[in-house]
Formats: structure tokens, sequence, C-alpha cells
């Protein structure tokens, strides 16, 4: 078991089972996946930055990405419906832990002039979402293996019903968000 999963069960639940005074155990607010999307528009000129961006972000994840394919098409970016665009993964259970522990403690604080992650991208339902502007912050990565640096957008979706349940499950993990300016 991760130690994540682990200060989760031993830290986090009573913390939250105290402070929103929850009936039973069940009812606390856990992460259920975590999803790693990334765009790669100057695919359409160039396939093998496709390839690429698939294969980090299969290093990144440890789990092998699903290719996206364009909805519409828009012909001002030469884009055709249905040519691969993007690449997505979907975490769950002890994999989606494991990448949460690297990308708190380890990909997070080696941005440069980190001050923490903004407290505002919640969704309103509980989610939380985070873009990062390069994938090199990941200590996976080689250097010198990288064309281009692309960004990607990370989705943590819980259970929790408000922003402050999933905010504070979040905060007990040891997500680490940017402190309000005062």
């Amino acid at each position: 078991m991760s130690t994540l999963r682990e200060k989760y069960k031993t830290d986090v639940v009573p913390t939250l089972t105290e402070r929103f005074s929850y009936s039973t155990p069940m009812a606390v607010p856990r992460v259920t996946k975590v999803v790693i999307n990334m765009g790669v528009g100057d695919a359409i000129g160039e396939a093998k930055l496709l390839d690429q961006a698939v294969e980090e972000l299969s290093t990144i994840a440890g789990q092998r990405p699903a290719v996206t394919r364009a909805r519409k098409s828009i012909s001002n970016f030469k884009l055709r419906e249905g040519m691969p665009i993007g690449c997505r993964v979907t975490l769950r259970g002890e994999r989606m832990y494991e990448f949460l522990q690297r990308l708190m403690n380890l990909a997070l604080p080696r941005v440069r002039d980190f001050r923490g992650v903004s407290p505002r991208g919640f969704d309103g339902r509980g989610n939380y979402t985070l873009g990062i502007k390069d994938q090199l912050i990941f200590p996976e990565i080689d250097y010198n293996k990288v064309q281009k640096v692309k960004g990607m957008n990370v989705c943590i979706v819980t259970t929790a019903n408000t922003d402050d349940e999933a905010r504070a499950l979040l905060d007990g993990l040891g997500m680490p968000f940017r402190k309000a300016a005062a």
C-alpha cells in the first residue's frame, strides 16, 4: 500500500470526520481517479510529436495513454475531424496514489519560482484541475530526448460534495496550495 493511501486512512479520515462531522467513515470524501490530458496541437503537421507525447505520458503515468482525436474540423488550423490531436490517461487505485505522491512531493517543487498551486482550480462539485506548463518537472523524463516542451492538465476527481470538503481532503493529503495574500 502506498504511503499516501496510508496517510489518507490514518490522518485524513479522522480529521475530516471531526471537522465536517460525518456519521460514518464511508461518508468521508476520497479521491476516485486522476485524469491526465496532454493536448498536442502541433501533431497536425508533425505526427512524431504525438508519438513522443504518448511515450512521455506513459512514462509519467506508468500506464499507456489513449490517443484523443479531433471532434470537428477547423479549417483555419488545418484540422480535420478524426485527426489524432492529443492523449490522455485515467489513473485509479494504487497507480493513482503513486502518481499523486510523485506530483505533490517531487514534481511540483521542481517548478521554477513555485509558491504553491492555485486554490481556485475547483469546479464547484469537489473536483480539482491543475495545469502544468512543461513535462520536464517530472524526474522520469529524460531532458535530452525532449524535442518540444508540452503542457498537460491534471484533473483530480473526488467524491466530495463541496469545494471546501475537497480542499480539506487535498490539503490533508499534502497538496501545496498557495497561501492567500494577506
